[in-house]
């Protein structure tokens, strides 16, 4: 089977953001998306930046394709402002996290649609349990040749971005004791979770070849990866990260895929051999960042070494620096260690739990003010 990787001559970047709706009232979630795309797409320059997700608690906001993180940003930005105004008038607000501290699934109405049916009655309890948002970053890669083997050597720093964008610790009402419990939840689905490590396009081709012969997909974009190829926009997408509250966060997070992405291109394209690990390592880590989120005690490589999370990470922002000089990006790099100092949304949001007595409405309501304090 021959699936064409349509090159990219330019590291160019994408950005998907899904946001939960809730109630400005109780915070509960909101199936409200329907009413809101009817508002806001009528005063939105490009609507299609506007698309509906598996439920109607959720929207999600997408880039064109961009050049720069700021000009990411600022894409973003025009397309929130008429959302957030439709939101207004219907009472509610946008929620930024990875899960949902106390809603329950069973009160989620499914959008319309044949794709999302058939996925519900396949995955049944598994696939209703999915109150999740993330952040999917795509980066455009030059030579299909290449693809597996940035993809591969992304997955070493799978933890980096697990741990700086952990924002859902809190489910049904419970403190999980993870920092992530959506990177636990979502791996649920059959084609979900971490990708095989693949050393040849034609490896993927096979797979996928496989894949659709036993009806275990239908399509290309039913591979759920957490790290996956988009052959048809000539990109490689991280969809490791959970929901993001503010736009800072937002965008030193993007601009940490852009660069790692480009400078690991960069790097295997003169010859070098990427810094890789065995599956079992890649998924320990994976476990390690979404348990204990900047805590965690990280594998670096095939030998077994660990490391801080964070402290790596500070290596890694500095090795990267002329990177985010050439993409434009140097601010929106170092603010990565921002999160670091301020602490990370499932900090934050413990912290709130915590000062209040357990108040989940609390908690919900300081996502829901990080995202509006955002806007500016």
């Amino acid at each position: 089977m021959r699936i064409d990787f349509h090159p990219s001559p330019e590291p160019t970047l994408g950005v998907e953001w899904e946001l939960a709706l809730v109630d400005r009232h109780t915070r509960d979630l909101s199936n409200n998306a329907s009413h809101l795309f009817a508002r806001a797409k009528a005063r939105m320059p490009d609507p299609t930046r506007l698309h509906q997700e598996l439920l109607r608690n959720t929207v999600e906001l997408v880039t064109g394709v961009c050049h720069t993180v700021g000009e990411a940003m600022v894409d973003l930005r025009r397309s929130l402002a008429p959302v957030v105004d439709a939101c207004d008038e219907l009472g509610v607000d946008l929620y930024g996290g990875g899960t949902h501290p106390f809603a329950s699934w069973t009160q989620q109405q499914l959008s319309p649609g044949h794709r999302y049916e058939e996925l519900i009655n396949r995955t049944q309890w598994w696939g209703r349990q999915m109150l999740i948002w993330g952040v999917h970053v795509h980066v455009g890669l030059p030579s299909q040749e290449r693809v597996m083997q940035v993809l591969s050597g992304l997955l070493t720093y799978y933890p980096h971005f697990q741990a700086l964008s952990a924002s859902s610790p809190i489910w049904a009402g419970v403190d999980t004791g993870y920092a992530s419990n959506r990177a636990l939840m979502f791996q649920q689905l059959p084609t979900a979770g971490l990708p095989f490590q693949f050393e040849t396009w034609e490896q993927f081709e096979a797979f996928t070849y496989d894949q659709l012969t036993t009806g275990v997909i239908d399509e290309l974009s039913e591979i759920r990866w957490d790290l996956r190829p988009s052959p048809k926009l000539g990109t490689l997408e991280n969809r490791i990260c959970d929901g993001v509250s503010t736009f800072d966060e937002l965008a030193a997070i993007v601009a940490l895929a852009h660069c790692l992405v480009v400078d690991l291109d960069e790097r295997a394209a003169a010859g070098e051999r990427l810094t890789t690990m065995p599956p079992w390592h890649v998924q320990e880590n994976k476990w390690r960042a979404a348990r204990y989120g900047l805590d965690a005690i990280v594998i670096l490589d095939a030998e077994s070494n660990e490391r801080l999370v964070t402290d790596d990470l500070a290596d890694l922002l500095r090795r990267l620096e002329p990177v985010a000089e050439r993409l434009g990006c140097a601010a929106e790099l170092a603010s990565v260690s921002d999160i670091v100092s301020r602490g990370a949304s499932y900090q934050r949001q413990r912290a709130v739990a915590e000062r209040t007595h357990g108040d989940l409405v609390a908690v919900v309501d300081s996502v829901v003010r990080e995202l509006r304090e955002s806007l500016g």
